[in-house]
This record gives C-alpha cells, structure tokens and sequence, in this order.
C-alpha cells in the first residue's frame, strides 16, 4: 500500500461523524487544521506536507511535544549506545603551533607542487584521448585527496533520549502558551494500533519553543567508572578444546574441492583461440 493511498484513506476517514453527532463540521483536509499521524515514539506518518514524513515530532513542533511530554503522555528513557564513533577530543597545551623543521616543510612544498602539475595536466588533457580517463582520475584524486582530510573516529559510548507514549492516557488536549496567542492542539489513541491522531492549531507560531531534537552525545567518564567500566567488559576468548569433527558427521559427504583436476579441452581453448586470431583478422 503506497502512503499517498493510506493518507487519502485516513483523511476521508476524518470526515466521517456519527449519525447522533450529524455531519462534521471539521476535518484534516481543512486549511486552519493541522493534523499529523505519529507513532508511539513520536515520528511522524502521516502528515500535510510530504517534507515532515518520518521526522520527528520534536523537530517540527518542540512546543507541542513538550507540552505532551508536561502532560505525562510522552515520556522520556535514556538510551545508550556502547558501540558509537567519536571524534577525538584535541588537547593542545598551549596556542602556539609545533615547529617544523626545514626537511619537513621542504617535503610539504614538493607534495603540494607534484599536486598541483598532476590536476593541471588532468585539467587541461595533454594526454589526448586519454582525456576522459583524465578527468576520471582527478575525479578520484579530489575524492581521495578529500577524503584524508576528514577527522579520525575513535570508539565511545554515547547517549540519545528516546521518547514513548503512555498508553494509559487514550486521549488529551491542551493549550501551550506561546506569547501574543495560544496555540490548542487535541490528541488521541487510533484504536488496535499504536498510532496517534494529533491535532493542531496551525495559525499560532511558537517558534519561541526551541525543537526537541534526538541527538547523540558522548558519555564522559571520570577515572573510577572508567575502570570500573573496563572491568565489566568481558573479553572474548577462544574455547578450551576444539571440535573439529562430530562422531555422527560423514567426512565424505564434505569438502571434495581437493579433488578438483583441471579439463584438457578448457586449457587447449586459449591456445586454439590464439591460433586462430590472426586468421581472423585478415
């Protein structure tokens, strides 16, 4: 089922009412609405404009999901990750840079002159028809050349909040306070599935809420819980005996790939089609 089919569906959905109540007289197809379909940790399905699929809640609208999270029908869990890349922190005693000496600098000078003749030979084809392959190249060299210039990664544990609704709670509305105007919004649990129909008040602006973000940051230990850290962690070591064969295994239903021998008639091939080439080509 494609997604522009589902939004269709659910936003006809919308506007159907019960006969008691008669016929809506709002749904999420009008223009003073805005309505989003979330999940039970906050991202975004369903929503108006294609852009905000997928994201998070947090990112289009801080000021309701903290309002939600005020409430208790989001709540926020920490969680880690113990297999993440950093960039290293640099130390650096003092401003002033390291001395280099005359060898050295003499080296970067003729690194940075054999650079430069090689993109301008690239850049200006003297090498004819092996122009395409010229610009291929330099395509490479400026990739490659790029690439060394990108910070290390060293291996940290970092931390991220997640965010997961209360399903205690099957419905709720409230009001967030963003300065001149109020900004009313109206949530609810889409029953047998752990989606949420949010509603908002779209002509109020509460960009004074700054957005609620998932980003990643480096958990910093202090000495002691670093080595307590390192005690924890248990090293991988190989079994005390080795089980190379099972007593029900039949070893001649295995392997074979030693018995492999070369065909005559496939290594005479290259010799005939060699053979044969010349008279062919006249």
């Amino acid at each position: 089922m494609k997604l522009e089919f589902l939004q269709r569906k659910f936003w006809a959905a919308t506007r159907q009412c019960s006969t008691v109540d008669g016929p809506c007289t709002q749904s999420c197809e009008d223009s003073d609405l805005d309505c989003f379909v979330i999940d039970n940790n906050g991202f975004i399905l369903i929503s108006k404009r294609s852009r905000e699929t997928g994201r998070f809640l947090g990112e289009v609208d801080g000021a309701v999901l903290t309002q939600l999270l005020s409430m208790g029908v989001f709540s926020q869990v920490t969680m880690y990750d113990y297999q993440a890349m950093c960039k290293p922190s640099s130390h650096h005693h003092s401003a002033a840079q390291p001395l280099v000496s005359p060898i050295s600098a003499f080296l970067t000078a003729t690194r940075w002159l054999l650079q430069e003749l090689v993109l301008f030979l690239l850049e200006w084809s003297v090498w004819g028809s092996w122009y395409d392959r010229g610009a291929e190249a330099k395509s490479v060299f400026h990739h490659s050349h790029k690439h060394k210039k990108q910070d290390p990664l060293q291996p940290c544990d970092t931390e991220y909040p997640v965010f997961v609704y209360q399903p205690a709670i099957r419905e709720a509305n409230g009001i967030v306070e963003c300065g001149p105007c109020q900004k009313v919004f109206v949530v609810q649990q889409i029953p047998n599935s752990n989606l949420l129909l949010l509603v908002t008040d779209p002509t109020c602006d509460c960009s004074i809420f700054p957005p609620v973000l998932q980003e990643a940051t480096e958990v910093k230990y202090n000495a002691s819980v670093k080595c307590d850290r390192m005690r924890s962690q248990k090293l991988r070591r190989r079994p005390d005996s080795c089980h190379a064969f099972h007593p029900e295994e039949n070893a001649q239903d295995c392997g074979g790939a030693s018995d492999t021998s070369a065909s005559p008639p496939l290594l005479l091939l290259p010799v005939c089609a060699w053979g044969l080439l010349p008279q062919l080509l006249r």
